[in-house]
C-alpha cells in the first residue's frame, strides 16, 4: 500500500477587507464585542459587483498549489472539492474546476461537510492514493459566505464570524511510509444537526419557499446555537486529536504544529491550553480571515508553510469540528 504526502499548497482570498468597525456601520456591534467573543479583527468578503465565486477562488488557489507541486494540470488524476457554498445547487464545484483549469476528463467529487469539509476531503483523497487508484489528487476547500449572511443586527451573532476564501493542495503518492499522512479519523453526530444549520433551500421546500419568502423568513440564513456548539467543539477537538496521536503511538509532546479549524479563537486557545502547546506550536489566522469553514484549515496550512513555520519531518496535526455535527483529525509527518 502506498502513502500520500502534500506536495503543493496555495490559497486565495479576496482583496476586499472588512473590519469590525465596518460591520458596526451595518449592525449594532463593535470591535471590542467581536474580538472578545471570537478573536476576529477583520475578514475578506467578495464585493457585490465581483465575478468571484467559490469555484473561481478554488481555481485560483489550485493553480498555485499545482505549480508549487512542480506539476501541470495534466498530471492531476482526480479532484476533491469541499464547500458549503457551491456556485450552483447542482452540479458541484469539482466539475467546474475541471473545466476552468482545462483538465482532462478526470473524476471530481464534492464534499459537503462544512467546517470539517477539508479534513474529510483530505482523508478521502488519501484513501484513493493509498489504494493505488490515483497518483496526484487536487484537494480544494473554498467558501463564499458573504452573499448569504444576514448583515443586520438580527444576524450579527453569526455574520460577524464568517469570511470568504479558498485553499488548495496537491496530494501525491509516495512509497516512503514514514512521511505524509499517517492517519485520519472522522466522526459525526447528526442528533445535533439543528444546532448549526441553514434550513432552506431544501428539496422539500425549495421553489415554493423561495417564491413565498419574506424578510421575516430567517430559514435562509445560518443559525447557530453558539454556546452549545462551543461546548461540543472543545470536547470533540480534544477527543479526535488524542485518537490520532494514540493511533500512531504519539503524544501531545510530539506535535510540532497544530492547525485547528478557524472557528473561534477561544476554542483554539482552549485546546492549546489543554494540550500544553506553546504559541509556536499552534497556527491561527482567524484574526485576519474570519471563519472560512471548509477553506479555513487549508488556508492556514498554506500560509503557515509559506512563513516557514512547518519544516521537514515536523509532526503536523489538523483538526476540525462543525455543523453536522461532524469532526475529524489528520496526522501528518511532513
Amino acid at each position: 500500500m502506498y502513502n500520500s504526502k502534500i506536495t503543493g499548497l496555495g490559497f486565495y482570498v479576496p482583496e476586499n477587507i472588512v473590519t469590525n468597525d465596518d460591520l458596526s456601520k451595518l449592525m449594532d456591534t463593535n470591535d471590542e464585542w467581536i474580538q472578545e467573543r471570537t478573536g476576529i479583527k477583520r475578514r475578506r468578503w467578495i464585493p457585490e459587483d465581483s465575478d468571484l465565486t467559490s469555484a473561481t477562488m478554488g481555481a485560483n488557489a489550485a493553480k498555485i498549489a499545482i505549480e508549487r507541486a512542480g506539476l501541470t494540470k495534466d498530471d492531476i488524476d482526480f479532484i476533491v472539492f469541499a464547500t458549503l457554498s457551491p456556485d450552483y445547487y447542482f452540479p458541484g464545484c469539482g466539475v467546474q474546476i475541471q473545466d476552468m483549469l482545462d483538465m482532462p476528463t478526470i473524476g471530481a467529487i464534492d464534499i459537503r461537510n462544512q467546517c470539517s469539509g477539508f479534513v474529510y476531503a483530505l482523508s478521502t483523497a488519501d484513501q484513493f492514493i493509498k489504494t493505488g487508484m490515483y497518483k496526484n489528487i487536487l484537494v480544494i476547500g473554498s467558501e463564499y459566505h458573504s452573499n448569504g449572511l444576514d448583515k443586520s443586527t438580527r444576524g450579527r451573532g453569526v455574520s460577524v464570524i464568517f469570511g470568504d476564501g479558498a485553499g488548495a493542495c496537491v496530494l501525491s503518492r509516495t512509497e516512503d511510509n514514514n512521511k505524509g499522512i499517517l492517519s485520519s479519523h472522522l466522526h459525526s453526530q447528526g442528533k445535533y444537526a439543528d444546532k448549526l444549520i441553514v434550513k432552506s433551500p431544501s428539496i422539500k421546500h425549495w421553489i415554493p419557499e423561495i417564491l413565498a419568502s419574506t424578510e421575516e423568513d430567517t430559514s435562509y440564513y445560518p443559525y447557530m446555537d453558539g454556546t452549545f456548539v462551543f461546548k461540543n467543539a472543545v470536547v470533540r477537538f480534544s477527543e479526535v486529536i488524542m485518537e490520532g496521536l494514540t493511533a500512531n503511538d504519539l503524544t501531545a509532546k510530539d506535535i510540532d504544529m497544530f492547525i485547528p479549524h478557524q472557528a473561534n479563537l477561544r476554542i483554539s486557545q482552549f485546546v492549546q491550553k489543554k494540550f500544553a502547546l506553546s504559541d509556536d506550536q499552534v497556527y491561527n489566522n482567524i484574526m485576519e480571515y474570519g471563519n472560512t469553514t471548509a477553506a479555513s484549515i487549508i488556508i492556514a496550512l498554506a500560509e503557515a508553510h509559506e512563513k516557514g513555520k512547518i519544516k521537514d519531518n515536523d509532526l503536523v496535526v489538523l483538526a476540525a469540528f462543525g455543523s453536522g455535527f461532524t469532526w475529524g483529525s489528520v496526522i501528518i509527518r511532513w
